[in-house]
């Protein structure tokens, strides 16, 4: 076969037609796998590689999935069978079992007579195809056959240099399989000369990496498994190096921006707050105070994430950052997610503060503040009132949901924004709250409880300077956590009602969690079911039991109708009260401001007081259908008990089968209050690509060789390099290779991501 020009790799696979690529070819591969030019087929990474002379374990095969094995013929038969409909006209079938050596595999070919005269049995084989089962017996229906031999030059079939070496086995599908790839690969690697290089020389050379076209023989052609890895290292720094390149670039920026230094007064607002604090500051908080005060005080924006467990003492370190610009004058907002979030922290602020928060009042300290709550459902009067101390100045701490984002929302000297629950909020809206100020950018403070996959991804990738909490306050009380299975324990349910009795007639308070609100309305709530549902609750006679049911939310146990059954049943004589998002904003106050008070026994809630609430005298949670909720919600759920000196009970009801994934992730979280090490199992179960712009639609992950678990000292590397290299060159004019990788971050879904950040 001739050689082709050579190649650009930007160029599409439409305008340099291989002689194996046809126009027909070109649609599934761009359809399919997303392969539009030959540089993507060059990042088409082998999924793994067979070697000859090796047979592939047929027993990991899974049904479903598109399989390529090397194998055996052990067995050929030909039979002809009469159709029903005709029973003149005969089905020829060929039935061939091959064997790895230990496992078995069926293939299957309809009306196909040639195959008798080349499938033989003891000759070896390439098969692909998609896994199926008939009778108990995996099978492949009309696979791909590709016959090997003893012929070192044949490799009209197989990928080039075969005999003796490794073959990749690449991503593929029943309309492109896999050897079909490694020959357009091939074919494109003939035309390769000296390529650009977005890594450079020098920093190749101290990591030891391959260059870009080096690496990609190695990768496809590798003479061996030491090619295998050096060609993966230097995709895996690559990838690390591409990112941490343009999030330095953007701190960068963020150093060139103006911002106000904002330094407390020695005998301010802050120091007052301090002398009030009930309490000392863990070495933890005073460690992120010495951090946000030096930010506070440069003359360019702070950008910090402040992470920590949940109940470690966050709000309190954000309050004093607050109060540290408050102190010179300017005003601080803090942005959350919800309604009973944003109520909380003001009714907390407020109550901290005392006096503080009272100036112009009666009582008031005169070198106080004053603390506003802004929210979308607020009276036509109350938010006028608002508005205007939020515009005059007057309020020096604003607090509030999305209505802060509003146009007509106007601050007479932004000085810091913090933002709770940082994930929940995407760059558009935190760019409408940050560009609320006539000149310089106010800085900026971002917090979230346990990390969830995507901050987790953020605290290695990240533009920010990250900031974390491990410690917990003294005398917080510790949480017991455990798995009440009712479908191997039904009666358990039972002594789950009674223990919260229990802990009612000491004095105690407790929640009851559901995963949907019921009545058919709207649900507010985001959760995450396994996909296949196990047997769930559900709601009978004012009892809970076990039925069957497909994987639907409607079948979780709603709140409605438990908290009436708990009320008229087992719970029967406590003061039960309901919580969930439909409730009018005045209801949803009310109800917390009773239970914060101890009027009421029991909440039956939704995940509305998933983070935030605080109230030390609830000790006990019930999570009902807690298989429908996610690692890091569970363990955000359960950190709304054990606030004080209590211990904490936190009961997983569940109805998911012992084995079953849901019952493991249940287990996990039981095991262990370490809410760093539950993110990194929630990232373990899932999709690791995805952390890098959620890839819902089927693309290929992001994240190609990269594991933001595995890869931790990699990444740590990249970062250390980029960011001398943007010390350099921020505009990367002597690296135009590196600055084309970074602008083709905004081509694919990676760019979703750093939006995000």
């Amino acid at each position: 076969m001739a050689k082709i020009r050579p190649l650009r790799p930007n160029a599409t696979l439409g305008t340099h037609l291989l002689s194996i690529l046809t126009e027909i070819l070109a649609r599934p591969l761009r359809e399919k796998l997303d392969l539009v030019t030959f540089g993507d087929m060059l990042r088409h990474y082998p999924r793994r590689y067979v070697q000859r002379g090796e047979l592939t374990d047929l027993g990991s095969l899974q049904i479903g999935e598109e399989a390529t094995a090397m194998v055996e013929v052990a067995s050929v038969r030909h039979t002809d069978a009469a159709l029903k409909k005709d029973r003149k006209r005969k089905l020829h079938i060929v039935d061939v079992v091959v064997t790895d050596g230990r496992g078995q595999l069926s293939l299957k070919f309809f009306n196909q007579p040639w195959r008798k005269h080349q499938i033989n049995v003891g000759m070896r084989a390439l098969v692909a195809g998609k896994v199926e089962t008939y009778r108990g017996q995996l099978q492949l229906t009309h696979p791909d056959f590709v016959t090997l031999t003893d012929d070192p030059e044949y490799d009209e079939n197989l990928a080039e240099g075969f005999a003796g070496r490794l073959m990749p086995i690449y991503p593929s599908t029943t309309a492109v399989p896999t050897w079909t790839i490694a020959r357009i690969i091939r074919h494109v690697l003939d035309g390769l000369r000296v390529l650009p290089d977005p890594i450079p020389p020098d920093v190749r050379e101290r990591h030891g990496l391959p260059a870009l076209r080096d690496a990609y023989f190695a990768l496809h052609r590798p003479a061996d498994w030491d090619d295998v890895k050096l060609a993966r290292k230097r995709f895996r720094f690559e990838e690390a190096f591409v990112l941490q390149t343009e999030l330095a670039r953007r701190r960068s920026a963020a150093r060139e921006l103006p911002a106000v230094p904002r330094v407390a007064r020695a005998d301010g607002l802050l120091a007052a707050f301090d002398a009030r604090l009930p309490f000392e500051l863990t070495d933890g908080q005073q460690e992120v105070g010495t951090s946000i005060t030096a930010d506070l005080a440069r003359d360019h924006p702070m950008q910090r994430l402040l992470q920590g467990e949940v109940g470690s003492g966050k709000t309190v370190c954000a309050i004093r950052a607050m109060l540290t610009v408050v102190d010179v004058g300017g005003q601080a907002a803090l942005l959350a997610p919800t309604e009973v979030l944003a109520q909380q922290h003001h009714r907390s602020i407020t109550q901290m503060l005392g006096p503080l928060a009272e100036r112009g009042f009666i009582g008031g300290a005169e070198d106080g503040t004053r603390v506003v709550l802004l929210t979308g459902s607020q009276s036509t009067a109350v938010r006028r009132k608002a508005l205007l101390e939020v515009a005059s100045g007057a309020a020096g701490l604003v607090v509030g949901t999305h209505a802060l984002l509003e146009d007509k929302v106007q601050f007479a000297d932004l000085g810091l924004v913090v933002i709770d629950e940082q994930h929940r909020f995407g760059v558009e809206q935190r760019a409408a709250l940050t560009a609320k100020t006539d000149g310089a950018p106010p800085h900026v403070l971002v917090m979230t409880a346990t990390p969830i996959p995507r901050t987790v991804a953020m605290t290695v990738f990240g533009d920010l300077e990250v900031s974390t909490l491990t410690e917990l306050p003294r005398g917080r009380a510790s949480i017991q956590t455990s798995v009440v299975p009712v479908t191997d324990r039904p009666a358990w349910l039972d002594r789950v009602w009674l223990r919260v009795r229990e802990e009612v007639a000491t004095g105690r308070q407790a929640y009851v969690v559901c995963p949907r609100i019921g009545d058919d309305g709207p649900e507010e709530e985001i959760v995450e079911p396994d996909g296949t549902r196990p047997p769930v609750l559900k709601l009978i006679q004012g009892g809970l039991s076990r039925t069957r049911a497909p994987s639907s939310r409607a079948e979780a146990v709603a709140l409605i109708d438990l908290a009436a059954a708990l009320a008229e049943g087992p719970l029967a004589g406590l003061r039960v009260e309901v919580l969930h998002g439909r409730l009018p904003s005045d209801a949803k106050d009310s109800v917390m401001r009773k239970f914060a008070a101890g009027e009421i026994d029991v909440l039956v809630a939704t995940t509305v007081i998933e983070v935030g609430v605080d109230v030390p005298n609830a000790s006990t949670m019930v999570v009902m259908d807690a298989d429908w909720f996610g690692v890091s919600q569970l363990h955000q759920l359960r950190g709304r008990i054990g606030r004080g000196a209590h211990p904490g009970l936190c009961l997983l009801v569940t109805g998911a089968e012992t084995g079953s994934p849901a019952r493991t992730r249940l287990d996990a979280v039981a095991s262990t209050s370490d809410g760093f090490e539950l993110s990194r199992l929630d990232l373990e179960q899932r999709r690791e690509g995805d952390v890098l712009g959620a890839d819902q639609s089927g693309r290929r992950s992001s994240l190609r060789m990269l594991s933001v678990i595995r890869d931790e000292a990699v990444i740590q590397d990249a970062r250390t390099e980029a960011s001398a290299v943007v010390e350099q060159d921020p505009e990367l004019r002597s690296h135009p290779a590196l600055q084309e990788a970074v602008r083709a971050l905004y081509e694919d879904d990676r760019a979703d991501y750093l939006e995000k950040t």
